[in-house]
Protein backbone atom coordinates (compact mmCIF):
# COMPACT_ATOMS: atom_id res chain seq x y z
CA UNK A 1 0.00 0.00 0.00
CA UNK A 2 1.38 3.04 -1.04
CA UNK A 3 1.45 6.95 0.62
CA UNK A 4 -0.93 7.95 -1.87
CA UNK A 5 -3.42 4.98 -1.74
CA UNK A 6 -3.25 5.02 2.51
CA UNK A 7 -4.48 8.71 2.24
CA UNK A 8 -7.31 8.30 0.43
CA UNK A 9 -8.73 5.59 2.56
CA UNK A 10 -8.09 7.33 5.62
CA UNK A 11 -9.81 10.04 4.02
CA UNK A 12 -12.84 8.12 2.85
CA UNK A 13 -12.95 6.18 6.41
CA UNK A 14 -13.32 9.14 7.81
CA UNK A 15 -16.11 10.72 5.50
CA UNK A 16 -17.85 7.11 6.30
CA UNK A 17 -17.33 7.51 9.96
CA UNK A 18 -18.90 10.96 9.80
CA UNK A 19 -22.01 10.27 8.07
CA UNK A 20 -22.31 6.89 9.87
CA UNK A 21 -22.56 8.68 13.46
CA UNK A 22 -24.88 11.36 12.25
CA UNK A 23 -26.99 8.65 10.11
CA UNK A 24 -25.36 5.78 8.54
CA UNK A 25 -25.17 4.84 4.44
CA UNK A 26 -21.33 5.64 4.91
CA UNK A 27 -20.19 1.84 3.34
CA UNK A 28 -21.46 3.29 -0.07
CA UNK A 29 -18.38 5.13 0.15
CA UNK A 30 -15.94 2.25 1.80
CA UNK A 31 -17.15 -0.55 -0.31
CA UNK A 32 -16.57 0.96 -3.95
CA UNK A 33 -13.56 2.60 -2.35
CA UNK A 34 -12.38 -1.38 -1.16
CA UNK A 35 -12.53 -2.93 -3.87
CA UNK A 36 -11.58 -0.17 -6.08
CA UNK A 37 -8.01 -1.03 -4.10
CA UNK A 38 -8.10 -4.51 -5.83
CA UNK A 39 -10.07 -6.38 -3.29
CA UNK A 40 -13.05 -8.85 -4.02
CA UNK A 41 -16.54 -7.98 -3.27
CA UNK A 42 -16.80 -10.44 -0.59
CA UNK A 43 -13.17 -9.37 0.61
CA UNK A 44 -14.18 -5.89 0.71
CA UNK A 45 -17.70 -6.34 2.62
CA UNK A 46 -15.68 -7.86 5.22
CA UNK A 47 -13.12 -5.87 5.50
CA UNK A 48 -15.36 -2.86 5.68
CA UNK A 49 -16.01 -4.09 9.62
CA UNK A 50 -12.99 -3.38 10.71
CA UNK A 51 -13.89 0.35 10.34
CA UNK A 52 -17.13 0.07 10.98
CA UNK A 53 -16.06 -1.39 14.51
CA UNK A 54 -13.63 0.98 15.04
CA UNK A 55 -15.79 4.06 14.61
CA UNK A 56 -18.33 2.74 16.46
CA UNK A 57 -16.51 2.10 19.24
CA UNK A 58 -15.08 5.71 19.38
CA UNK A 59 -18.16 7.26 18.73
CA UNK A 60 -20.03 4.97 21.53
CA UNK A 61 -17.48 6.07 24.38
CA UNK A 62 -18.31 10.22 22.96
CA UNK A 63 -21.81 9.84 23.63
CA UNK A 64 -21.20 7.47 26.70
CA UNK A 65 -19.26 10.58 28.57
CA UNK A 66 -21.77 12.95 27.20
CA UNK A 67 -24.24 11.10 28.99
CA UNK A 68 -26.54 10.65 25.56
CA UNK A 69 -26.83 6.92 25.44
CA UNK A 70 -30.11 5.01 27.16
CA UNK A 71 -30.25 3.16 30.05
CA UNK A 72 -29.96 -0.47 29.82
CA UNK A 73 -28.40 -0.14 26.02
CA UNK A 74 -31.03 -1.67 24.04
CA UNK A 75 -30.57 -4.89 25.97
CA UNK A 76 -34.00 -6.46 25.05
CA UNK A 77 -32.76 -6.00 21.14
CA UNK A 78 -29.51 -6.79 21.27
CA UNK A 79 -29.70 -10.59 21.04
CA UNK A 80 -32.10 -10.84 17.79
CA UNK A 81 -29.81 -8.49 16.06
CA UNK A 82 -26.92 -10.65 16.98
CA UNK A 83 -28.60 -13.82 15.98
CA UNK A 84 -29.86 -12.11 12.93
CA UNK A 85 -26.40 -10.89 11.72
CA UNK A 86 -24.57 -14.00 11.93
CA UNK A 87 -27.22 -15.40 9.58
CA UNK A 88 -26.51 -12.57 7.50
CA UNK A 89 -22.45 -12.77 7.34
CA UNK A 90 -22.65 -16.55 6.39
CA UNK A 91 -25.02 -15.94 3.19
CA UNK A 92 -23.10 -12.75 2.33
CA UNK A 93 -20.85 -15.03 1.41
CA UNK A 94 -22.79 -16.58 -2.22
CA UNK A 95 -26.19 -14.35 -2.29
CA UNK A 96 -27.38 -12.33 -5.04
CA UNK A 97 -26.26 -8.61 -3.40
CA UNK A 98 -27.09 -6.45 -6.41
CA UNK A 99 -31.01 -7.42 -5.86
CA UNK A 100 -30.37 -7.34 -2.51
CA UNK A 101 -29.32 -3.71 -2.62
CA UNK A 102 -32.46 -2.95 -5.43
CA UNK A 103 -34.81 -4.51 -2.40
CA UNK A 104 -33.46 -2.19 0.05
CA UNK A 105 -32.98 1.14 -1.79
CA UNK A 106 -37.11 0.66 -2.64
CA UNK A 107 -37.75 0.17 1.22
CA UNK A 108 -35.41 3.10 1.68
CA UNK A 109 -37.60 5.40 -0.39
CA UNK A 110 -40.55 4.68 1.66
CA UNK A 111 -38.33 5.23 4.74
CA UNK A 112 -37.86 8.69 3.36
CA UNK A 113 -41.58 9.56 2.85
CA UNK A 114 -42.20 8.37 6.55
CA UNK A 115 -39.23 10.60 7.33
CA UNK A 116 -40.71 13.53 5.86
CA UNK A 117 -44.16 13.60 7.14
CA UNK A 118 -43.80 12.71 10.34
CA UNK A 119 -41.09 15.10 11.85
CA UNK A 120 -42.50 15.76 15.42
CA UNK A 121 -42.26 11.90 15.59
CA UNK A 122 -38.20 11.82 15.25
CA UNK A 123 -37.22 14.98 16.73
CA UNK A 124 -38.98 14.38 19.88
CA UNK A 125 -39.67 10.70 20.64
CA UNK A 126 -42.97 8.61 21.17
CA UNK A 127 -44.89 10.17 23.80
CA UNK A 128 -45.02 7.45 25.98
CA UNK A 129 -43.66 3.88 26.29
CA UNK A 130 -44.12 1.78 23.27
CA UNK A 131 -47.80 -0.13 22.27
CA UNK A 132 -47.47 -3.58 23.37
CA UNK A 133 -47.56 -5.12 19.70
CA UNK A 134 -44.24 -2.75 18.71
CA UNK A 135 -42.53 -4.73 21.97
CA UNK A 136 -43.18 -8.23 21.07
CA UNK A 137 -42.95 -7.36 17.20
CA UNK A 138 -39.27 -5.62 17.83
CA UNK A 139 -37.89 -8.49 18.35
CA UNK A 140 -38.44 -9.95 14.61
CA UNK A 141 -37.72 -6.48 13.08
CA UNK A 142 -34.37 -6.32 15.06
CA UNK A 143 -33.49 -9.58 13.88
CA UNK A 144 -34.39 -8.76 10.15
CA UNK A 145 -31.92 -5.67 10.17
CA UNK A 146 -29.17 -7.60 11.65
CA UNK A 147 -29.27 -9.81 9.23
CA UNK A 148 -29.07 -6.92 6.46
CA UNK A 149 -26.06 -5.77 8.41
CA UNK A 150 -24.69 -8.98 8.86
CA UNK A 151 -24.95 -9.54 4.98
CA UNK A 152 -23.52 -6.34 3.78
CA UNK A 153 -23.56 -2.89 6.33
CA UNK A 154 -24.17 -0.35 3.66
CA UNK A 155 -27.28 1.58 4.97
CA UNK A 156 -27.99 -0.36 8.04
CA UNK A 157 -27.42 2.62 10.23
CA UNK A 158 -30.63 3.79 8.60
CA UNK A 159 -32.70 0.89 9.27
CA UNK A 160 -31.24 0.55 12.84
CA UNK A 161 -32.01 4.05 13.43
CA UNK A 162 -35.42 3.84 12.51
CA UNK A 163 -36.19 0.63 13.97
CA UNK A 164 -34.66 2.38 17.40
CA UNK A 165 -36.88 5.18 17.12
CA UNK A 166 -39.80 3.03 16.09
CA UNK A 167 -39.17 0.39 19.37
CA UNK A 168 -38.63 2.95 21.41
CA UNK A 169 -39.46 6.00 23.61
CA UNK A 170 -35.96 7.75 22.96
CA UNK A 171 -35.58 11.35 20.96
CA UNK A 172 -33.28 10.93 17.41
CA UNK A 173 -30.22 11.81 19.34
CA UNK A 174 -30.19 9.34 22.33
CA UNK A 175 -31.71 6.56 19.45
CA UNK A 176 -28.42 7.78 17.40
CA UNK A 177 -26.47 7.03 20.24
CA UNK A 178 -27.87 3.74 20.94
CA UNK A 179 -27.51 3.21 17.03
CA UNK A 180 -23.63 3.47 17.08
CA UNK A 181 -23.06 1.21 20.30
CA UNK A 182 -25.73 -1.74 18.85
CA UNK A 183 -23.63 -1.93 15.84
CA UNK A 184 -20.05 -2.04 17.12
CA UNK A 185 -21.65 -4.93 19.35
CA UNK A 186 -22.94 -6.69 16.39
CA UNK A 187 -20.10 -6.55 14.42
CA UNK A 188 -18.08 -7.92 16.36
CA UNK A 189 -18.81 -11.58 15.64
CA UNK A 190 -19.16 -10.91 12.14
CA UNK A 191 -15.81 -9.73 12.16
CA UNK A 192 -14.69 -12.67 14.23
CA UNK A 193 -16.50 -15.00 11.73
CA UNK A 194 -14.81 -13.27 8.41
CA UNK A 195 -11.64 -13.61 10.01
CA UNK A 196 -12.15 -17.27 10.65
CA UNK A 197 -12.57 -17.76 6.75
CA UNK A 198 -9.74 -15.33 6.22
CA UNK A 199 -11.64 -12.96 4.09
CA UNK A 200 -10.24 -9.63 6.27
CA UNK A 201 -7.55 -7.52 4.76
CA UNK A 202 -6.23 -6.25 7.51
CA UNK A 203 -3.62 -3.44 6.17
CA UNK A 204 -6.71 -1.29 4.60
CA UNK A 205 -9.02 -1.67 7.13
CA UNK A 206 -6.71 -0.58 10.03
CA UNK A 207 -6.12 2.55 7.51
CA UNK A 208 -9.61 3.16 6.97
CA UNK A 209 -10.91 2.62 10.23
CA UNK A 210 -8.40 5.33 12.00
CA UNK A 211 -10.33 7.45 9.09
CA UNK A 212 -13.44 6.25 10.68
CA UNK A 213 -11.97 6.96 14.35
CA UNK A 214 -11.64 10.95 13.49
CA UNK A 215 -15.07 10.86 11.52
CA UNK A 216 -16.67 9.02 14.53
CA UNK A 217 -15.49 11.92 16.76
CA UNK A 218 -16.74 14.47 14.47
CA UNK A 219 -19.94 13.23 14.03
CA UNK A 220 -20.71 12.47 17.50
CA UNK A 221 -20.43 15.85 18.27
CA UNK A 222 -22.22 17.62 15.56
CA UNK A 223 -25.25 15.58 16.63
CA UNK A 224 -24.85 16.32 20.60
CA UNK A 225 -23.93 20.16 19.95
CA UNK A 226 -27.20 20.95 16.99
CA UNK A 227 -29.19 18.45 18.36
CA UNK A 228 -32.56 16.24 16.74
CA UNK A 229 -33.49 18.69 14.17
CA UNK A 230 -30.45 18.60 12.42
CA UNK A 231 -30.05 15.06 12.53
CA UNK A 232 -33.49 14.70 11.33
CA UNK A 233 -32.24 16.37 8.34
CA UNK A 234 -28.94 15.01 7.64
CA UNK A 235 -30.95 11.82 7.74
CA UNK A 236 -33.07 13.05 4.88
CA UNK A 237 -30.29 13.37 2.79
CA UNK A 238 -28.50 10.23 3.51
CA UNK A 239 -31.82 8.65 2.95
CA UNK A 240 -32.03 9.85 -0.33
CA UNK A 241 -28.37 9.29 -1.55
CA UNK A 242 -28.65 6.09 -0.27
CA UNK A 243 -31.79 5.17 -2.27
CA UNK A 244 -30.74 6.02 -5.40
CA UNK A 245 -27.40 4.31 -4.88
CA UNK A 246 -28.99 1.08 -3.94
CA UNK A 247 -31.41 1.87 -7.49
CA UNK A 248 -29.04 1.98 -9.54
CA UNK A 249 -29.64 5.69 -10.02
CA UNK A 250 -25.92 6.92 -10.19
Amino acid sequence: MDLLGASALFVIGLLAGLINTLAGGGSLLTLPALMAFGLPAVEANATNRVAVLLQSGTAGLRYRQAGALPPGLGGWLMLPLILGALLGVWLSIDLDEVLFRRIIGGVMVVMLLVILARPKRWIEGRDGPPPAYVVWSAPLIFFGLGMYGGFLQAGIGVFLLAGIVWATDEDLVRSNALKVVLVGIYTVPALLFYAWFDLLAWGPGLVMGLGGVVGAVLGAQSSLRFGATFLRWVLVVVVAVSATKLLGLW
